[in-house]
């Protein structure tokens, strides 16, 4: 395939920065910086930044050979993301995170025929869970199906374990992404019985009167949020006009930062979300970050974010993709990994209770295990809610397992008409690395 000049443009800005040396882990970050979704996308960035540097400072990288990042702004467009994989394909990256539903769906093909695994941690084509199709894609520790049954299995749970006659609506990003949960609560609804209207947002998402108009007219019992960017804080800011209860105003983990809430002021409090991971500084890592990264310098931004949901999110990406690298170096027992040995090693990654609290994380995530057959690892989530007055998230829930037959049978149906598509011959692929 020909490179554009945008392909083109960025490849050389990335290679101004100089070759990838041998002896260097060479992996590009995705990031929005710019543009109405930069707000969300700072946070994240910085955070899996500050991460590496904190490996590079402290151990010398990972197994001893330093970790190169290198940024590639998508703007979160999708056309722009597919640009930066083809700047960087061609120099071997062991591994790459679109941070994108939209990109991730238009990389799949591209990173399978490469040799490139692509991880949507929390994103991304739920089917991909299905390793015997998608061999090359990794989306731990939860799917969009995981999180849309977790959300309903809590309202469950709150409401004495029927939903017969309620009203959900889902408040969509009308994109790949926020299309994501709705035939899974389209069954879920077949199921429980409750009536499910979904109420998409074009984006970027700042005018929503005709859709709240709506949900006035409907006058749901609870509202789902499959949000990005000022989508969020446009939607609570006018759930909170018309004093929609927030407690019933449930997000998904990407609708759950304090970038949603903050703008609203007292009027978010009481607002729910999902969550993969722990947030705030009180975890051990933060004392090495701040004496190896913060401390010198080396932040990857002003340092405003550090913390906060999408920052922890960050570093829990980073977190992943150094344990799968670290993985594959013992696996195959050289510090100098390829991508075909990070995708064995990612295919067998176990994360860990007792290997949290060594990096400095304990308790900071659910514990999961990756197969050929399950690429997503536990699907759990926890739920969380805003303390407005204290402008903090307080974790009001145990780990919510999903409904995991469910979601399971959803992925063989898509995952197997993808291969019917697309001539696919599912398979456990073993190991590719050599």
């Amino acid at each position: 395939m020909k490179m554009t000049r945008l392909a083109a443009a960025l490849a050389a800005t990335m290679l101004a920065s100089g070759p990838v040396l041998a002896q260097e882990l060479f992996i590009p970050s995705f990031v929005y910086r710019t543009g109405p979704f930069a707000p969300n996308g700072i946070p994240f960035a910085d955070g899996f930044a500050d991460y590496f540097t904190l490996l590079n400072e402290r151990d010398g990288g990972i197994g001893g050979v330093r970790v190169r990042v290198e940024e590639c702004e998508t703007a979160y467009n999708t056309e722009r993301g597919v640009e930066c994989y083809q700047a960087v394909r061609d120099r071997k990256p062991l591994l790459i995170h679109p941070l994108s539903t939209g990109i991730t769906y238009q990389l799949i093909p591209r990173a399978s025929e490469d040799g490139i695994p692509i991880i949507s941690s929390g994103y991304g084509r739920t089917s991909a869970v299905n390793g015997e199709v998608f061999p090359w894609i990794f989306n731990f520790p939860a799917t969009y199906w995981d999180g849309a049954s977790v959300i309903i299995n809590w309202l469950l749970e709150q409401n004495n374990g029927s939903l017969a006659g309620k009203k959900i609506v889902l408040l969509y990003h009308n994109s790949a992404y926020g299309r994501e949960p709705i035939p899974i609560l389209t069954r879920l609804a077949e199921r429980y019985g409750y009536t499910f209207i979904p109420i998409a947002v074009d984006s970027p998402g700042q005018e929503q009167g005709n859709q709240w108009l709506q949900i006035r007219r409907e006058r749901p019992d609870y509202v789902l949020m499959w949000g990005w960017g000022v989508m969020n804080p446009t939607a609570i800011q006018e759930a909170a006009n018309i004093r929609f209860p927030m407690e019933n105003f449930i997000g998904i983990w990407w609708s759950a930062s304090e970038q949603d809430v903050l703008p609203a002021g007292m009027g978010a409090h009481g607002y729910t979300g999902l969550n993969l991971h722990g947030t705030g500084r009180d975890y051990p890592i933060y004392e090495e970050l701040k004496r190896y990264v913060y401390d010198r310098g080396l932040a990857a931004g002003t340092g405003d974010q550090i913390g906060t949901v999408l920052y922890s999110r960050g570093i829990y990406a980073a977190m992943l993709s150094a344990e799968a690298i670290r993985l594959a170096q013992e696996m195959y027992g050289t510090p100098h990994v390829t991508s075909a040995m990070v995708r064995d090693a990612l295919e067998n990654l176990k994360i860990t209770e007792a290997r949290l609290a060594e990096l400095g994380l304990p308790n900071f995530s659910s514990e999961f295990e990756v197969s050929c057959q399950n690429h997503r690892g536990s699907g759990r989530a926890v739920v969380q809610r805003w303390d407005a007055e204290n402008k903090r998230w307080n974790i009001i829930s145990d780990w919510i397992e999903p409904d995991h037959e469910l979601v399971m049978e959803l992925v063989r149906e898509d995952s197997l008409a993808y291969a019917r598509e697309n001539n696919i011959t599912p398979g456990c692929v073993g190991r590719t690395g050599g």
